[in-house]
């Protein structure tokens, strides 16, 4: 049984070096890096929380995120980073509380927390159904496609397409029928072999 455990017992300590290792070189790090944003960051905070007193912590805490994230990975930017863990922090702190001042809010704004902006994850997605549009629209006779991109995306009525493109508003209104129709078939049919409709 014990020449089962004998390797393990030297990986422990392999990997007991290479985390004294890692975690010198998170210190040498932070020394070099952190702590000389200590007076900007403090500032950043005291600017940013109504509560002095707690400014200390917090600045504790943003300490305590940035070596935690460091020991994973060393930021590319590290004053960026920083100052972003700190507004990170400032957002918690307030979801926390169970009463928002105004004070808070006004501040909360001026660090430009985007609630209204979607996450990444929709996003990606959302860019993905404009690529899919995008080609489903290249694939469309360039007349149609011409007249459904002005009355869509430039909102321009029937009658004035009709006159900057010397067709008849019944004309136009035809491209338009027929573009709707085609991009329908284009991105809502199952068949993954798709051929230019004209």
């Amino acid at each position: 049984m014990t020449d089962i455990f004998e390797p393990d017992r030297e990986n422990v300590g392999t990997r007991r070096q290479v985390m004294t290792s890692r975690e010198e070189d998170v210190r040498a790090w932070f020394v070099r890096e952190v702590l000389p944003l200590e007076a900007a960051l403090t500032r950043y905070l005291q600017h940013n929380w109504r509560g002095q007193a707690k400014v200390a912590d917090m600045l504790h805490d943003v300490y305590v995120r940035v070596i935690d994230a460091a020991r994973k990975e060393f930021p590319k930017t590290t004053p960026a980073f920083v100052f972003a863990t700190a507004r990170n922090l400032l957002v918690d702190l307030v979801r926390q509380e169970k009463i928002v001042p105004f004070e808070t809010v006004e501040n909360l704004e001026a660090l430009n927390v985007a609630a209204d902006t979607p996450p990444p994850d929709e996003q990606v997605i959302a860019r993905e159904q404009l690529r899919n549009v995008q080609k489903a629209l290249d694939q469309l006779h360039p007349r149609s496609r011409e007249v459904f991109i002005m009355y869509h995306v430039d909102g321009l009525s029937r009658r004035e397409i009709a006159a900057r493109t010397d067709l008849s508003e019944v004309t136009v209104n035809w491209y338009l029928n027929l573009g709707v129709r085609l991009l329908a078939d284009l991105l809502y049919r199952s068949s993954s072999n798709q051929k230019p409709l004209r």
